[in-house]
């Protein structure tokens, strides 16, 4: 299989092969990257010249009805998507699940807030203000679709979701968009992007997709472009640093990995129902994606006198999972997506080797040449003297065990990730609820709190709900997206518009 780039309207193909995927299960090279001749500034340009004009002429009424016809033809195709997920990402049918159908999700979601926006070209926000002793002149604040491009340099983990997530929220605001996945895990996107492509449901430019290259569209980004990007800390950094970016005051997002924790709350026994559901959601973080999600679970925080019985616990859940093929029978998680992703993992586990121990290590399983990695349950026995287990993600099956001797040191403990996207807390203690929230609010995107009451009802740890923001402060890449209509923000120019109350009243009510 040869995966092209769809770019100034097109598909492209210069003959030239730039980069290969492989197949998780066996390691077995599964297809081809094919390079093209354009340059980012001419990528960057058909999508403003043509894709700009065609999408702000579109009220978002009409843009949702866009997304919600994508989402259809996206829908008759899942199950191609969920082959070459399974082959590809060697991604179990909770996995595909979460991505794929996760993604066109997200999608409909976006349609639907469309049709609340209705048939209007920009979005207002708060009350209308007198400014003055007269009561004729006020001031709305306007937001408008910015006029360039956004740009979505997409993770691996999430191939599906990661892009229609992103896509839904800048096509409904207006905005032309030009993708680039990760290499890794190109065919599941490569396949959604064909298809959006034939059924001929966009404008010319409104969207444009990248199989590899395109390292130097950031040289051509302007004031009114934005970058949307999710990936590791390092190439978030390297990519807020880029002198385009600063020159330009490029329009930046970041969603980086991040050291996420689940705490047993100190109200809890091994013999209740909460210490229970904790067990339960941390093991299926554990290896859901076999760990491969920014919101993974790294570190697990107990009361230090429930220590051994949540290792216990821990131990006797995981010992059910089976690593493997996914298509095989009994087998609950399969493999990391590459061979560099499994060294990093390998690497990861060998730089927490000098803070923890490994308590529990499953069994191997599946093909030697696939990128099979095994769940690791590691303890920390003195988290207050460690640096590395709040400092080291390894994105994988892995995680690690920490007793907290009180509240304060606890916070404490948690905050140490330097900011996370998200922290599950299990507790029926209301009053401890609401001082984990003022104790850790400021260093996290989200907070899952857990009691008995919705113990069965809650989304889950690591899932990330379209009408919630994903994203946080920090290490986390200190940026946001989604969140209902707040993600429409980051495609929007607000404008204070200073007028008479007619005028003001008319622009509130569209």
């Amino acid at each position: 299989m040869q995966m092209q780039s769809y770019v100034a309207g097109e598909w492209q193909d210069n003959g030239k092969v730039i980069g290969q995927a492989h197949c998780a299960l066996d390691g077995s090279v599964m297809a081809e990257l094919i390079g093209h001749d354009l340059n980012g500034g001419e990528i960057l340009d058909y999508a403003r010249n043509h894709g700009g004009p065609a999408l702000r002429a579109l009220t978002y009424l009409q843009r949702a009805d866009l997304l919600k016809q994508i989402a259809a033809v996206l829908s008759e195709n899942k199950e191609r998507y969920a082959e070459l997920s399974a082959k590809n990402n060697g991604a179990t049918a909770m996995d595909t699940f979460l991505d794929v159908e996760g993604g066109i999700g997200t999608m409909k979601y976006y349609a639907s807030l469309g049709k609340r926006l209705g048939e209007r070209r920009w979005m207002t926000e708060g009350e209308l203000e007198q400014l003055t002793k007269d009561e004729n002149f006020r001031a709305v604040h306007v937001l408008t679709p910015i006029r360039g491009v956004a740009v979505h340099i997409n993770a691996f983990n999430f191939p599906a979701w990661g892009m229609l997530g992103k896509l839904s929220v800048s096509l409904l605001s207006g905005v032309p968009t030009v993708v680039k996945p990760a290499a890794a895990t190109l065919p599941v996107a490569w396949a959604m992007a064909q298809d959006i492509v034939a059924a001929g449901i966009l404008p010319k430019g409104a969207f444009s997709f990248l199989a590899g290259g395109g390292r130097d569209l950031t040289n051509y980004l302007t004031s009114e472009d934005a970058l949307a990007f999710t990936g590791s800390a390092d190439t978030a950094g390297m990519l807020a640093a880029h002198p385009r970016i600063i020159s330009q005051s490029v329009r930046f997002n970041a969603e980086a990995d991040s050291i996420n924790s689940s705490v047993m709350g100190p109200d809890l026994s091994p013999e209740s129902d909460g210490f229970k559901s904790f067990i339960h959601e941390v093991s299926k973080e554990m290896t859901i994606k076999s760990g491969q999600k920014c919101t993974a679970v790294r570190r697990i925080f107990v009361p230090a006198a429930h220590l051994e019985a949540a290792q216990a616990a821990l131990i006797a859940k995981l010992s059910k999972n089976v690593l493997g093929n996914p298509a095989d029978e009994g087998v609950t998680y399969g493999p990391l997506v590459s061979a560099s992703q499994k060294q990093a993992a390998v690497d990861g586990v060998a730089a927490l080797s000098s803070e923890t121990e490994v308590v529990f290590e499953g069994a191997m399983g599946g093909d030697a040449d696939g990128f099979y990695f095994t769940q690791k349950l590691l303890l920390c026995r003195e988290p207050l003297k460690a640096k590395t287990v709040h400092e080291t993600e390894v994105f994988g099956p892995v995680a690690t065990l920490m007793p907290y001797e009180s509240e304060e040191q606890l916070f404490e403990l948690v905050r140490r990730g330097g900011g996370s996207l998200v922290s599950s807390v299990f507790t029926n203690d209301d009053s401890f609820m609401v001082e984990a929230l003022q104790q850790l609010g400021s260093t996290h995107g989200r907070l899952l709190f857990v009691d008995d009451s919705i113990s069965r009802g809650h989304s889950g740890h690591g899932n990330v709900m379209p009408m919630c923001i994903h994203g946080g402060p920090g290490r986390a890449g200190g940026g946001q997206e989604l969140g209902g209509l707040r993600g429409l923000n980051f495609y929007h120019a607000r404008t204070a518009v200073q007028t008479n109350l007619t005028r003001a009243t008319a622009l509130q009510q569209g």
